[in-house]
């Protein structure tokens, strides 16, 4: 028998490494710049991310799963596939959303989100009980979930369907309902509630009491955070404004006599899940727990735990321009989800931006959640993010940052008295304008929009949603209106759709092909994101030979690109070559740096180089290239 000896660590056959020691080394290696700016990432909200995590930052046990403050889950143990698929339908009328609903559930769904049509919103018409009862004929509520996003018509149409529940099918008293009543989220999403913000609060109320009564597993009140995360909000003013709707509804059906145990029974609750893994699953984490912090308050913390929250993958990051790209997004937003544990999740159609939702955007919608849950196995374990040190202390100090903002807005006088002071928008409008100066120069890149751009034809056809009907009646609040990331460079792009000449210039890229690759490529992306072609070539030798492929190509604006090296050799007599060939106008991809007077003098009018502002120079370019 051979001897045993105990199993070591590899970690054991390396000397142990001290965090000043390794700090050590990557200062040798910065050459003197700033650790904070090189290395350190900054969230929306401020929250510093390092690049390396250590024992030394572990935080305290959140709990187990299923325990309070619920940080790592409602539940101990995985139940199912781990989260409710959902599926939106938001356009047709009765007929053909049933049957559009039914080839979702049969194709693997469990749940859906009916949008349905209202002032401001498109959607699916329900009109009547008759048409309540024709969208869900077929459909078995307790074994399907059906949620409802009414806007401005969500108090009638949950009273349609209500009042259609017997023709439908499944037990009664077993429906999985969720009304979703939001007058709060509909008068910061349109500017109005349709009718006094008190009066609406009352009617939800009485109304969500009724439901209880013949529906007990069914939930009215909806928790929408998307609202503000689409308008721009960040991940801590997400949270904020989850934190701050739920305090105002608990306060209303307290009013009515309800206790926060059953109040909390009736809440449903919306976040947004977008290609921030980490920080997404942070989110959700963070969002429990502060649905945990504000039940135990209310002397009802266990109650936390029956609080249903689902995720929506974010809509502000689906692109109009080369959609296909958009299954990247809501898969990599899929897992994010995941990693949070949400109860339910709902993926957008790629082509959501564009129109209406079709078969084909559907059922990538549904198979990528069922990809992720039958094959990946992303639901299997409870809390898979639990224990790393990074998530955890994102999620706690998200939780603490939303805290802040949470008692800014109830110092306010709460969320109302926060959207009407205009406060609530000004903070988002804040982060929205530095998010998108991030996105103009280039910290921040889209794929597919300003980064790798697809010029030309992308193979989408998509029908256009019906006009929503206009709303009616003086606005209360400014809105908090939805922003895509991606929307000024579309403007750029359909700018040049529009252009009677489709923008193009030539690209005077000299040299080997080694020598301007890096540069030509690059400057021809940033051209293509804002819808201007280049005429390209493998490089050329001299001033002369790109002079004859200038006159070639029937452009009238040049583009000189290629190393530092031959800029100095021939970028001066290039310039000169172009402009006496009649180029109106000649740009130098890169920084000038201290040759900036010379280049000038000989011709160059624009430098285009990273970390400027693309969406200013391509707009200024497109106005040169038209002749303006």
């Amino acid at each position: 028998m051979t001897d045993q000896t105990a199993v070591q660590p590899l970690a054991a056959d390396f000397p142990a490494v001290s965090s000043e020691q390794w700090r050590a080394l990557v200062d040798k290696a910065l050459k003197g710049a700033d650790f904070e700016k090189r290395l350190v990432a900054r969230t929306a909200d401020g929250l510093r991310i390092p690049p390396l995590y250590t024992r030394a930052d572990q935080r305290a046990e959140a709990g187990l799963p299923g325990h309070a403050p619920f940080t790592r889950g409602t539940q101990s143990t995985v139940d199912g596939f781990g989260w409710q698929i959902l599926t939106l339908i938001d356009g047709g009328d009765a007929a053909s959303a049933n049957r559009d609903l039914l080839a979702d559930l049969e194709g693997g769904a469990n749940g859906i989100v009916l949008q349905t049509q209202a002032a401001g919103q498109s959607g699916v018409s329900i009109q009547s009980v008759a048409d309540a009862a024709q969208v869900l004929a077929g459909v078995y509520l307790d074994l399907a979930r059906i949620e409802l996003k009414g806007g401005l018509a969500g108090l009638a149409t949950a009273r349609h369907v209500m009042e259609a529940l017997p023709a439908t099918a499944g037990k009664a008293g077993q429906r999985q309902l969720a009304l979703n009543l939001d007058p709060i989220g509909t008068l910061a999403r349109f500017g109005t509630a349709g009718a006094p913000i008190a009066d609406a609060l009352r009617e939800t109320i009485a109304f969500a009491v009724t439901v209880r009564t013949a529906e007990p597993h069914a939930q009215t009140v909806l928790v929408d955070a998307t609202i503000a995360h689409e308008a721009g909000a960040s991940e801590a003013q997400e949270l904020g404004v989850l934190a701050a709707t739920l305090v105002a509804y608990l306060r209303a059906f307290e009013a009515t006599g309800v206790a926060p145990t059953d109040a909390l029974a009736q809440i449903n609750v919306h976040v947004a899940a977008d290609t921030d893994i980490f920080l997404t699953a942070a989110k959700i984490r963070a969002a429990r727990t502060i649905v945990a912090r504000i039940a135990e308050a209310c002397g009802a913390g266990q109650a936390a735990a029956s609080v249903r929250l689902t995720a929506i993958t974010s809509a502000r990051m689906m692109a109009r321009r080369d959609p296909w790209t958009n299954m990247l997004r809501t898969t990599v937003a899929t897992a994010s989800a995941a990693f949070g544990g949400v109860d339910g999740l709902c993926v957008l159609p790629f082509s959501h931006a564009l129109g209406a939702s079709d078969a084909f955007g559907r059922r990538i919608a549904r198979n990528t959640q069922i990809v992720a849950q039958e094959e990946s196995h992303l639901g299997r374990v409870v809390d898979p993010a639990g224990g790393s040190w990074y998530v955890e202390q994102a999620t706690a100090e998200l939780a603490q940052k939303t805290w802040s903002i949470f008692q800014e807005l109830e110092a306010e006088g709460g969320i109302v008295a926060a959207l009407t002071s205009g406060l609530i928008q000004g903070r988002i409008e804040a982060v929205v304008e530095q998010r998108a100066k991030g996105i103009a120069t280039g910290k921040f890149e889209l794929t597919g929009v300003s980064a790798f751009p697809l010029l030309g034809p992308d193979g989408i056809t998509v029908h256009p949603r019906l006009a929503a009907p206009a709303i009616t009646g003086a606005q209360a609040v400014r809105p908090l209106v939805p922003v895509r990331l991606s929307a000024a460079f579309e403007a750029l792009r359909d700018a040049a759709d529009a252009a009677k000449v489709a923008p193009c210039v030539f690209l005077a890229s000299l040299g080997e092909i080694a020598d301007h690759t890096a540069r030509s490529t690059w400057v021809k992306n940033m051209l293509a994101s804002g819808g201007i072609a280049s005429v390209a070539s493998d490089g050329y030798a001299s001033a002369e030979a790109a002079v004859a492929g200038f006159k070639a190509s029937g452009a009238r604006v040049a583009v000189i690109a290629s190393s530092d090296a031959l800029y100095a050799a021939l970028a001066e007599a290039t310039a000169r070559a172009l402009k006496a060939a009649g180029a109106t106008h000649v740009a130098m991809a890169g920084r000038p740096g201290d040759k900036e007077s010379a280049y000038r003098a000989a011709g160059v009018d624009r430098f285009i180089f990273a970390g400027q502002d693309a969406v200013a120079t391509l707009c200024e370019l497109q106005k040169v290239i038209a002749g303006f």
